[in-house]
This record gives C-alpha cells, sequence and structure tokens, in this order.
C-alpha cells in the first residue's frame, strides 16, 4: 500500500518545514501537493522540492490553466524534477479573476496528456458528495477512458461511505487512493459540509483525536482491499496527525 500525504504549499519556507516534519513518517513514501493560485509556489514546483528529498511527488494540475491552443506550462519543470505521475483536476476558478481560465476541463487535459505525454501516469479525482452515485460513477468513467490511471478520492468521513463506493468502483478496476483528512475545528467542520456538501456520520468529533482514529481506520480499509491511500493533514503536522496509523509511521508492530 502507497501512504501519500497532502501537502498544502503555503510559501517555500512552510513548505520546507512540512517536508521535515515528514521524516518522522517513514512509512509515507509519496507527498501529492495540489495548485493554489492564491499562493506563489506551483505545485510542480513543490513536487521539485520533495523529489529531492527521495520522495515520489504527485503535482494537481488544473485544467482549467491550460490554454487549448498553447503549450503544457508544467511541463518542463516536470521533467527536470523527475516527475513521472501527475494528478488532473478542473479547478476552481481564481476569487479575483486576475488570470486567465479556459474552457478545458479535466476530461481534456486527461486526453491531451495521453496523446502528448503517454509517459506520464495520470491520476484523476472521485468526489462522492458532488452528485449522486451514478453521476460521478459516469463522470469517473470518462476520465478513465481518456486517460488517467487510477483515483484520487476526496476525503472520507465515512467508512460505510467508503464501503459502498468500494463496491461501485468494482464496475471501474482502477488504482485507488483513498483519502482522509483532518477536521479539529468547528471551523473546518463548517467548511466541509456548507462549501464541500460532506454528511457526516453520527457521533463525529471535530477532534484531531477522532481524526487520527479514523485515519487509522481508513488505512485498514484501503490495505485490505489492495489499495492505497492519502492524508491531507490541515493545521496540524502529519507526524501528530498520523500517530494512530502505524504504517504510516512505519511501525509494523504497533
Amino acid at each position: 500500500m502507497r501512504v501519500s500525504v497532502e501537502l498544502i504549499p503555503r510559501s517555500e519556507q512552510a513548505f520546507a518545514t512540512q517536508l521535515d516534519d515528514l521524516a518522522e513518517l517513514p512509512g509515507v513514501d509519496t507527498v501529492n501537493v495540489p495548485d493554489l493560485v492564491r499562493f506563489d509556489l506551483r505545485s510542480w514546483e513543490a513536487c521539485a522540492r520533495a523529489r529531492a528529498r527521495g520522495l515520489r511527488a504527485i503535482p494537481h494540475l488544473r485544467a482549467t490553466d491550460v490554454d487549448p491552443d498553447g503549450p503544457l506550462p508544467f511541463l518542463d519543470a516536470v521533467d527536470r524534477a523527475g516527475i513521472d505521475e501527475v494528478l488532473v483536476v478542473h479547478g476552481d476558478p481564481p476569487v479575483d479573476m486576475s488570470r486567465p481560465v479556459f474552457d478545458t476541463d479535466a476530461v481534456a487535459l486527461l486526453r491531451r496528456l495521453r496523446s502528448e505525454r503517454p509517459d506520464l501516469t495520470t491520476y484523476a479525482a472521485l468526489d462522492p458528495y458532488r452528485q449522486g452515485f451514478r453521476a460521478e460513477l459516469a463522470y469517473a468513467a470518462r476520465k478513465l477512458d481518456a486517460g488517467a490511471s487510477g483515483l484520487f478520492t476526496q476525503p472520507f468521513f465515512d467508512l460505510r461511505l467508503a464501503e459502498v463506493w468500494s463496491d461501485l468502483l468494482v464496475e471501474l478496476p482502477t488504482r485507488v487512493f483513498w483519502g482522509a483528512t483532518s477536521v479539529a475545528s468547528e471551523r473546518s467542520r463548517r467548511y466541509w459540509t456548507g462549501r464541500n456538501r460532506v454528511v457526516l456520520p453520527r457521533g463525529f468529533e471535530a477532534t484531531e483525536a477522532y481524526a487520527s482514529r479514523f485515519a487509522a481506520d481508513l488505512a485498514a480499509f484501503a490495505r485490505a482491499r489492495g489499495d492505497d491511500v492519502y492524508f491531507m493533514p490541515i493545521r496540524v503536522p502529519a507526524s501528530r496527525y498520523l500517530s494512530a496509523v502505524p504504517d504510516a509511521v512505519g511501525d509494523e508492530a504497533a
């Protein structure tokens, strides 16, 4: 099972600090990095820093940033860093619309990468909360048909829903990185339920302890299915968030 940690590239120094923290987790072999337009450090630039530390790195690529009639802006940096995996997402528009936005969606960018860079392993996103099961499953199938080799889920908060999606994805045999995140405040809870339409299970607690326990449960869930997992630590060091996940900290006997 591969274990990835999603790191937010807020600044050069903050990202370096997060990479230092990952040294406490020898079971983590990969980082995946969102491309957030409000920060100066692009996802592929941050991934180059991770590669220099000996980690595998998967930058998120925003389809709406790609001019369909222009060159792919990230390829030179990806090649220089030795990056061979990328995650294609649609991408939210900039809040102030200060950057150009193109009519390129994830399916279109996946097709282009398959044509122009078949050597790259591409992943796509699966969001269990944004629409109905049938529509999201069909959307995932289109991405796989366009060239994606696997799926990164949005974070799950309920293992029962993850089990439902595991059954649904039998129709689409593919590599899956199951996701979890640390919701440890009421503000964070409101973000996920309001903006991302998450339905939290009964008994959910917005605490670090609850988030760590769920991370361990999701890791066991993914391992039992022969899948992979990624963790998104928010406002908490990854080493502390993943303290309850034996495989992530390299302690098989725990």
